[in-house]
């Protein structure tokens, strides 16, 4: 105890010192991450646009949230009613919420920007004139259940993350323990190998893990080396999610469901979005009778341990490390690692998957940080050959795949991943079909593609500013009235709707609806399959690719179909969300500051071992690791 209050006690008499006498603070709480200060006066930290505030986190460099001490907030039917009169009625507010534990009142709108108001100054007024901190929230514009049910999760369970956060901020902010300065990388899954990404990062103090993914094959999935010696649950102090892809979060429950009890950072998309993989990938493992890793309940564990954090944001997570996530342009709240380990001992970036080029719907990757010494950068197109051509030249090559295949009357069946490439290819056909490039024919998507949609109009920030604009003063390439939703029961009656395009999930047919299709389709000569994602070595998807021409299917009694694949096979690579290996190259030679180590993962062996030759010769002045799972790397 002696230990934990050591740097919690300095940290409150530091915060008190800074304080102007008519602050009137009745107590400072640590809440995860963030310090809390309660008061009786929360104009006194209004005033002068928060200077206040910006100054206490200026001298002591932690996070701080101002909430008023209950004997000053309003009774909550008043405030509301103060809350409806302050806000324009343009905000469109659907609910109002108020969270006793920590006098904060959720405003959710369909334009929270009224909320706000000019210069934050509607938000303050309520704060100042309530008592309530507000937590103002976008409203889907297209219905979202997985959003309602995780913002009623957090609502109704309120009071167990309030200790939760507490318990974490005592951890965090205990003082360190050891002298002793080291950092070790080891890899639990992802080197090598294309999938089941988890790292751990080692140093005296704290043990972080970046990713828990899962490998998909077909039959099953591998996980990672949690067994492994180094790693032990009791000893984690944070885990880090840099998107939301099976293989990046997919065995997160699987930590819950054996002990794990602390923080999980990452993105607030990639908290809807990986509640709602995650709870996929249990039905389809119960529907296909695989044994199940762990349970819903493990899910909404993992929910209720998840911190949400915004680019840019620096946030303590354990004694010796600060945590910053950045674009990565790969999926909607895809994230870059940046890790602030000790006093300056060494900075760490994992680019998790990233994309260094614009998209059509995302920004490119970022590249500059405050500081970098070691990145581990993934490779998964690092290949001699894998230079994937630019998205207007996979856009016209799609384009001309899907205009040959309805001129034939036939059916356009693309497995997508539900997150990212299905918005990607729904955006790209919508446009040609804007433009005129194509027909208007009928686009049915399944596999909870429509929900995934939902998701990404809730953080249009998140997205570049064409799509943005799309979603909000155009017509939303998700909600148009071509694009139909399906449940699974009309499967038959679509495919003879010709022509007309399905996009539908798995991405790398290891599972999903997408194999009903398939084998409805799979005979039909003037059908397309065409593959807009990567195909992890093993899986179907990959197979087929290598010129597998008979593909089998179980039925619901058990009994094996065999259809011989005469469907047009097409390959189109430029929506990949992954940098390519000039984009990789590209990524080094910018990088700012020039890391001293890169360590390469995410991608095939043979692949990644040629590439870090390569680099060797291009890059002589920094060291390249390219190690096996279980292998370690000292980053200091």
């Amino acid at each position: 105890m002696e230990v934990l209050a050591g740097t919690i006690l300095d940290l409150r008499r530091r915060i008190f010192e800074l304080l102007p006498p008519d602050a009137e603070v009745t107590r400072i709480e640590f809440e995860g991450p963030r310090i809390a200060i309660y008061t009786r006066n929360p104009g006194a930290f209004i005033a002068d646009e928060e200077r206040l505030i910006k100054d206490i986190v200026k001298t002591i460099k932690k996070r701080i949230v101002v909430r008023s001490d209950p004997s000053v907030r309003m009774p909550q039917h008043l405030a509301e009613q103060l809350i409806r009169e302050a806000v324009p009625s343009e905000a469109g507010i659907r609910r109002i919420h108020f969270n006793s534990e920590v006098g904060e009142v959720e405003i959710e709108a369909e334009k929270p920007g009224y909320v706000i108001g000019k210069g934050g100054e509607t938000r303050r007024e309520i704060f100042r004139r309530t008592g309530w901190h507000p937590r103002i929230l976008r409203a889907p514009a297209i219905q979202s259940p997985t959003v309602a049910e995780v913002r009623e999760l957090f609502r109704a369970r309120a009071d167990d993350r309030l200790r939760l956060l507490r318990s974490v901020g005592e951890r965090i902010f205990r003082v360190k323990l050891f002298e002793n300065e080291y950092v070790r990388i080891v890899g639990l899954g992802g080197f090598q190998e294309v999938g089941r990404s988890a790292i751990l990062v080692q140093t005296p103090e704290s043990q972080i893990l970046l990713d828990a993914g899962v490998k998909p094959l077909s039959g099953g999935e591998e996980y990672p080396f949690f067994e492994a010696p180094e790693f032990d649950v009791e000893k984690l102090d944070a885990v880090v999610v840099t998107h939301s892809h099976l293989d990046h979060c997919g065995s997160l429950p699987y930590l819950f469901k054996f002990g794990y009890r602390g923080p999980v950072y990452m993105t607030e998309p990639t908290l809807y979005l990986t509640k709602l993989v995650l709870e996929d990938y249990l039905r389809v493992a119960q529907k296909e009778g695989r044994p199940l890793p762990y349970s819903e309940r493990d899910i909404a564990t993992a929910l209720l341990h998840t911190y949400t954090l915004s680019y840019g944001e620096v946030t303590d997570i354990a004694p010796d490390v600060k945590l910053t996530l950045y674009r990565s342009g790969h999926i909607l709240g895809g994230a870059i690692v940046h890790l602030h380990i000790g006093e300056g001992l060494v900075n760490i970036v994992y680019t998790g998957d990233f994309k260094f080029q614009h998209t059509l719907m995302l920004d490119a990757a970022d590249y500059r940080f405050p500081r970098l010494e070691l990145l581990i950068m993934e490779a998964t197109y690092s290949g001699k050959d894998d230079v994937l051509p630019h998205r207007d030249e996979a856009f016209k090559q799609l384009v001309s795949i899907v205009d040959e295949t309805l001129k034939r009357n036939g059916v356009v069946l693309v497995p997508v991943l539900a997150v990212g490439r299905a918005q990607e290819v729904l955006l790209a056909l919508r446009m040609a079909m804007e433009g005129g490039l194509l027909p208007q024919v009928p686009i049915f998507i399944e596999g909870m593609i429509d929900e995934v949609n939902a998701i990404h109009t809730v953080f249009p920030e998140y997205l570049n500013a064409t799509v943005s604009e799309m979603i909000f003063r155009k017509v939303n390439p998700f909600t148009a009235p071509n694009v139909h939703i399906l449940k699974g029961e009309e499967r038959e009656e679509v495919v003879e709707a010709r022509p007309c395009i399905i996009l539908a999930t798995s991405g790398m047919l290891t599972g999903g609806p997408v194999m009903e299709y398939l084998k409805l389709l799979a005979e039909d000569e003037r059908s397309s399959l065409v593959f807009v994602s990567y195909q992890v070595e093993g899986t179907l998807g990959r197979k087929i690719l290598q010129g597998l021409k008979e593909v089998s299917f179980v039925d619901s009694r058990g009994r094996v179909e065999i259809r011989e694949l005469k469907m047009q096979v097409h390959r189109v690579e430029g929506f990949s969300g992954h940098s390519d290996r000039r984009e990789l190259i590209s990524y080094l030679r910018r990088a700012t500051p020039t890391p001293k180590k890169v360590i390469l993962n995410h991608s095939e062996r043979s692949k990644v071992k040629a590439f870090a030759r390569g680099l060797e010769r291009m890059f002589p002045n920094i060291e390249f690791y390219v190690p096996e799972n279980l292998e370690s790397v000292r980053a200091v």
